[in-house]
């Protein structure tokens, strides 16, 4: 049986290790077709390097472009790959273009597609993750599920229950992976020990979604609250390339004890952000691995897709506002939140995944 399993931006990558690593344990051929939709080394080379995976056999080059462009560009690319080398079965994770554009393009050849980490539902339309999620799982024919919500939106969509497999998430597969490769003495680098060391207690942020950093107000907003959460706590902020790009089209300069740096690779970022005091985002894949590994967070959106991440994890989500970011910092300091890891997140997804498939 022919696999491929399909990456194309950076949250892509901590989700198809755990399912790469775990399809060598059964007679499958599963190849890694990597996009190119996020593409430089700091973004895409150092993950694969992280997370020990292979070289992709299949790599597009779709580059970045408006998302008409890109998600184009990768189908006109993918098709061919298909055609060449053609699959039993198409596995996508996520919900960025990549996931859309490689969907569309296998069902046009007959070609069943597997979606992980389908069924969850922010109910924003203004999102295009929303949109990608929606149209993906409209034509997929196995949904794999991270938690009870998804499958309780795909049902109510219509979908066959025998195709809906709550099988917990390869997110959380991934963390407890590289956890433990932390506490046996995997290396990171000197200068992000040297960080953790010299400030001891910190947050840890993330920033980039085009509805937080495109535009300035919003932007000079979550600043003005930022500013005055690292007069209490110094925030270390690896910086996605979006997001500086954005600071400086804006004119805008950071906070003064916000301690900026270049994109970190997984298990550096995951040294820090696992001791910190709080941790700031608008990232999806963060609120759940705060909430595996009990880390308070604050999500910087109005809505999230992983409602369990508030109902039983650490997370609160408290807008865009100064006032909202502010209210959830004090909550977070105040009575540290006491979260539950929730059902199935115990590090055996991808298992669950291929047995499901070799039926």
């Amino acid at each position: 049986m022919k696999v491929f399993l399909i990456a194309g931006a950076r949250p892509n990558f901590m989700k198809i290790a755990p399912i790469y690593r775990e399809s060598r344990k059964h007679d499958v051929d599963c190849k890694i077709v990597h996009t190119g939709q996020h593409y430089d080394y700091e973004m895409s080379q150092a993950f694969f390097d992280d997370l020990e995976i292979p070289e992709p056999d299949h790599f597009l080059d779709a580059g970045s472009g408006s998302h008409a462009v890109q998600t184009a560009r990768i189908m006109t690319a993918f098709e061919k790959v298909c055609e060449k080398d053609r699959p039993d079965l198409v596995m996508v994770v996520g919900d960025v273009n990549s996931t859309l554009a490689c969907s569309i393009v296998a069902k046009k050849l007959w070609i069943d597609v597997a979606h992980v980490e389908a069924g969850l539902r922010s109910h924003d339309m203004k999102m295009p993750e929303e949109i990608n999620r929606m149209v993906t799982d409209s034509i997929s024919d196995l949904f794999f599920v991270t938690e009870q919500s998804g499958v309780d939106n795909l049902l109510k969509e219509g979908k066959p229950r025998d195709r809906i497999h709550f099988v917990g998430h390869v997110m959380i597969d991934n963390l407890f992976y590289q956890v433990n490769r932390l506490e046996q003495g995997m290396k990171v680098q000197p200068a992000v020990q040297e960080l953790k060391q010299k400030y001891g207690e910190y947050g840890f942020m993330t920033l980039h979604r085009p509805s937080n950093v495109d535009s300035r107000e919003n932007l000079m907003t979550i600043f003005e609250a930022l500013e005055e959460i690292s007069r209490e706590l110094p925030l270390i902020f690896p910086m996605h390339p979006r997001t500086k790009k954005m600071i400086e089209r804006h004119g805008l300069e950071l906070p003064e004890n916000v301690v900026a740096l270049d994109p970190l690779g997984f298990r550096d970022a995951l040294y820090l952000w696992k001791d910190a005091v709080v941790v700031l985002t608008d990232s999806g894949g963060l609120q759940e691995e705060t909430t595996a590994l009990g880390v308070p967070c604050i999500t910087i959106r109005e809505n999230t897709e992983r409602p369990i991440t508030v109902e039983l994890g650490t997370n609160i989500l408290a807008g865009c506002s100064r006032k909202g970011i502010l209210d959830a910092y004090g909550a977070q300091r105040s009575c540290r939140t006491e979260g539950r890891i929730p059902p199935k997140w115990d590090g055996r997804a991808s298992e669950r995944i291929w047995q499901t498939i070799l039926k």
